[in-house]
């Protein structure tokens, strides 16, 4: 009986995005443009921020309502205050804060740099800790409010040629979890997404290390295949949607949720897996430390019909 009215609760309507202010970090391109497009269409009011204006333009003629753009880079903590002070002067408040920005290097442990590492930190932790530490006052003293942290299940699990992306992603589940316990009191919810793999577009603008192209192809491949990846725009509506409810943690993807319960539950199994799988991707070579996007990566492989959905995905998601 408890598991079932639990069950209905979370169906109710509750939480309304409309007239909402939502401010989204990272929400010129990608899922976070996605995010934009779902909320704005459930009648939100926006707020993007990135580092680049022109791809904030670009978003902001994607979608219908009230956008407001504040180019921000959130490793920068007094920008981040401005950020936030803006969207206060613009609207009054801020409803929701959605933490998307992220960057992601892919290579082996042998091509990766200390810089690297902390890169990832400063992007993936600390650029939404900057946030959170913005706005949680504000919300307080309005009695409430939402976060919604992007994370990765890579967050989760540890996946090979991903280190720096994966150790800053395991730092914010911790964060993010943590102030979920913390702020309950405040009447602000926070809620942690871990994504698989999504069709958003983003790799064309990833970093690649070592055989580049080689790298850059079974990432794509990858990001491209509906066995494996979902759609940016359905992710989208299901953060909403988890946000909407309050939930702690929903992880993306059934391929995503069922690694972390093997993890769970044979994480002897599930570090095999991924130790055979760390022999079939790339060895080190190639182009060594030298990092450089995924759109100089490119490759027949890259170029042939395996990779149109992520191809598709650029162009709808800004990251072209």
């Amino acid at each position: 009986m408890l598991i079932g009215a639990y069950a209905w609760l979370r169906t109710q309507p509750g939480y309304s995005f409309r007239n909402k202010v939502v401010l989204i970090a990272g929400g010129s391109r990608g899922l976070g443009l996605a995010l934009a497009r779902e909320a704005s269409a459930q009648g939100a009011k926006l707020v993007l921020c990135a580092r680049d204006a022109e791809e904030l333009d670009r978003a902001r003629q994607q979608i219908r309502g009230d956008v407001f753009t504040v180019p921000c880079d959130i490793t920068n903590a007094a920008q981040v205050d401005s950020l936030v002070n803006q969207a206060i002067e613009r609207y009054g408040h801020i409803d929701v804060l959605v933490n998307c920005a992220g960057i992601i290097t892919v290579g082996p442990l042998e091509t990766m740099t200390l810089e690297d590492f902390h890169q990832a930190m400063d992007v993936n932790y600390y650029g939404p800790l900057h946030t959170c530490l913005a706005v949680i006052p504000h919300m307080k003293r309005r009695g409430g409010g939402r976060i919604v942290n992007i994370a990765s299940i890579g967050g989760k699990i540890s996946v090979p040629h991903l280190l720096p992306y994966s150790g800053s992603k395991f730092a914010l589940v911790g964060l993010s979890q943590g102030l979920r316990a913390e702020l309950e009191t405040d009447g602000i919810v926070v809620t942690t997404i871990c994504p698989g793999l999504m069709r958003t577009g983003s790799p064309r603008n990833a970093t690649f290390k070592g055989r580049n192209e080689d790298e850059y192809a079974w990432f794509t491949i990858s990001d491209s295949s509906p066995l494996t990846s979902m759609s940016a725009d359905r992710a989208a509506r299901q953060i909403l949607n988890a946000a909407r409810r309050g939930d702690a943690e929903i992880i993306l993807s059934p391929q995503a949720k069922l690694a972390a319960k093997m993890d769970a539950i044979f994480p002897e199994w599930t570090s095999s897996l991924l130790q055979i799988a760390t022999r079939l991707l790339p060895k080190p070579g190639g182009i060594g430390t030298r990092g450089v996007p995924g759109h100089q990566s490119e490759s027949r492989v890259t170029q042939s019909p395996l990779t149109a959905p992520t191809r598709e995905a650029e162009v709808r998601n800004n990251e072209r």
